[in-house]
């Protein structure tokens, strides 16, 4: 299926769920853990029946889900096909199908609280240093380019967060090269801002806003407040 882009998932009106990075990610709260695994059974089955499942774990409290699809399809400026990890209509239908399960099991959904984070490494060699950065995380060079167009590491089981890279110019002046982007909802990113610069942070670059806000701590060191405002 077709990757559906930022103003067709915001039409989709999905209110239970915010896009993240990739994906769909949605919570819910639960009473206990039987609770949570009723819904989740409950959420496999209809899952079957549509022939597609989310990433689900539960906790104290919760049940956190991810949908995205392994298979979309992404076209590039030059027309290119690329098989990619984005949101697809399934996602979008399924998703439905949750929220009307999480109604039927009287399960409330907290969507200002879903987050994920992301590593990013700025080099001018990705491909040379991929490999390396896949062995290390995953253990496979499998890893390198999946669900991408580009070197980006990401883990078929999502045990450790994605690293992708960024250009940084082959004999640039020295400085941080890894950053952590943390992926919010956009209705709570100012909170999320104005609580890092209460702590003694600083906002660095705020051009990008809401889309993208820069944060330095006191030594310098940066990471990226990240909302996808197109699809809110």
């Amino acid at each position: 299926m077709d990757m559906l882009k930022g103003d067709q998932i915001a039409a989709a009106n999905l209110t239970d769920w915010r896009k993240l990075a990739q994906g769909l990610h949605a919570r819910y709260v639960i009473a206990d853990f039987g609770a949570g695994a009723r819904f989740i059974a409950a959420i496999g089955e209809a899952g079957d029946a549509l022939g597609h499942h989310p990433r689900a774990s539960i906790g104290t409290g919760y049940v956190d889900l991810k949908l995205v699809s392994d298979d979309a399809v992404y076209r590039d400026d030059e027309g290119t096909e690329h098989v990619v990890e984005w949101v697809t209509q399934q996602d979008v239908d399924l998703a439905r199908r949750i929220t009307e399960i999480a109604a039927d099991h009287k399960v409330a959904a907290d969507p200002a609280s879903v987050s994920d984070i992301e590593l990013g490494l700025d080099t001018a060699r990705s491909a040379t240093i991929a490999p390396v950065w896949a062995a290390l995380l995953t253990g496979s060079a499998e890893a390198q380019g999946r669900g991408t167009p580009g070197d980006e590491i990401r883990d078929a089981t999502g045990r450790v967060p994605n690293l992708w890279f960024g250009d940084a110019g082959e004999h640039g002046p020295p400085g941080q090269r890894f950053h952590i982007e943390v992926y919010v909802a956009p209705e709570v990113a100012g909170q999320r801002i104005a609580a890092a610069v209460a702590a003694g942070g600083t906002v660095v670059d705020d051009s990008g806003a809401p889309s993208l806000t820069v944060i330095a701590d006191q030594d310098g060191n940066r990471g990226i407040i990240c909302a996808d405002a197109s699809a809110a």
